[in-house]
């Protein structure tokens, strides 16, 4: 079978560092056709912006050929065919697929029913290996190292794949994690649990403003509505916390503020002006490491 990248797990440490590397060769040299010939496919069965155009940028980038979706209304899965069917079609027609599904375990499964290399942009609340490779690229360009890191991870930890597969990865650098989220979104346990497992210390609070003066990255996510079944839920929750420009008077020099984005309420617009506002360039990022993980999935080491 070929490697996929379905949960950052599947890639060990030191191919979680190749990657990067791959893609600080790529940030130099945005433009490599390496792929000539190649086609692959983005079937997004769920909204994206930057994720899908990111990966499109990046197979165009490295000569490939790209197709597939944005909006399932307007494929045979809107008559009724089924997931298995529609991944099996399209596999006759590509190198690879990249996918984004509302169910989580969609992706692995896409890798039983067909012999082509997949990668996971996302599948419910469960994990978001791509997110999680540009966030660490963007952690060790503005740190200057993966280890050692005090993370703030602050907003929706129950259902933020980004959080999941995020702290999921740093476990192998020795970091230190504060989880910030009221208690409607606090991480669960099974997180709770590997973190106690590996030994890695953390904290958590509910409060914003508590710990922002002793971390290297600040982890801002939104609370998502479409992970929410109650909507009496979100609404309690989606404007908990909101970040501004006054509130990092003692932040360290260091500490940049990151967020998958899209953003919301959660980061107030003044923050952009500041030297820690890093989403912008962390969103930048993707596209290289977009282009590393396709290239190397594809044998081009």
């Amino acid at each position: 079978m070929p490697k996929s990248l379905i949960s950052i797990h599947d890639f060990s440490k030191e191919e979680i560092l190749h990657i990067l590397d791959i893609a600080s060769e790529m940030e130099k040299n945005k433009s490599q056709k390496i792929l000539d010939g190649k086609v692959v496919a983005c079937l997004f069965f769920e909204p994206s912006t930057r994720t899908r155009l990111s990966f499109e940028t990046a197979a165009n980038r490295l000569g490939a050929r790209v197709i597939g979706f944005s909006d399932v209304g307007n494929t045979s899965i809107s008559k009724g065919e089924s997931f298995k069917d529609t991944i099996k079609m399209v596999s006759n027609y590509v190198d690879m697929i990249i996918m984004r599904h509302p169910l989580e375990g969609a992706a692995r499964y896409a890798t039983e029913v067909c012999d082509l290399p997949i990668v996971n942009a996302g599948d419910g609340a469960n994990q978001h290996p791509s997110q999680t490779l540009l966030d660490l690229y963007t952690i060790r360009q503005t740190q200057g190292s993966l280890q050692n890191m005090t993370i703030n991870m602050v907003g929706d930890l129950k259902y933020g794949r980004t959080v999941h597969s995020l702290l999921q990865a740093m476990s192998h650098f020795e970091p230190k994690f504060i989880f910030t989220a009221p208690y409607e979104l606090q991480l669960p346990s099974e997180y709770q649990t590997f973190l106690t497992e590996k030994g890695i210390e953390y904290t958590e609070t509910q409060s914003l403003t508590e710990y922002l003066d002793v971390c290297d990255i600040l982890y801002m996510t939104r609370v998502q509505q479409e992970r929410f079944n109650d909507p009496m839920e979100y609404e309690k929750v989606k404007d908990v916390y909101r970040l501004n420009a006054k509130m990092l008077t003692n932040v360290r020099k260091n500490m940049k503020i990151l967020h998958p984005l899209p953003r919301i309420n959660e980061i107030a617009l003044d923050v952009d002006d500041t030297p820690y506002a890093y989403y912008f360039k962390q969103a930048e990022n993707g596209m290289y490491v977009r282009m590393a993980i396709i290239a190397y999935l594809l044998g081009y080491n």
